[in-house]
């Protein structure tokens, strides 16, 4: 395959967790949107570094995976606690923090 399909591909992915972040109100799909728009700026770092014959994009994209990972980790335990403190995932009641 031509290195330049994988951008089209990480293009669309952005586009897909973009639209999503800028539409959706609920706390894990824009979590899950996120994850997607790093996954895409990965692939796009991975393809970049296979065209050019260096590693220096693949270990960026290995560091941007594990603190996603560890975003991952701390904000759900913080939607989980809003979930059981308001009953409700929305992000719309972000500003309602203070309890």
């Amino acid at each position: 395959m031509n290195p330049v399909n994988y951008l089209y591909l990480a293009a669309l992915l952005f586009t897909i967790g973009a639209t999503g972040v800028l539409i959706r109100r609920n706390a894990i799909v824009l979590f899950m949107c996120v994850e997607l728009m790093l996954n895409a700026c990965n692939l796009a770092l991975v393809t970049f570094s296979r065209m050019h014959g260096n590693l220096d994009g693949q270990v960026i994209a290995f560091f941007t995976m594990v603190v996603a990972a560890a975003e991952v980790v701390v904000g759900l335990a913080i939607i989980v606690s809003v979930f059981r403190a308001r009953h409700s995932a929305s992000v719309d009641d972000a500003s309602l923090m203070k309890l």
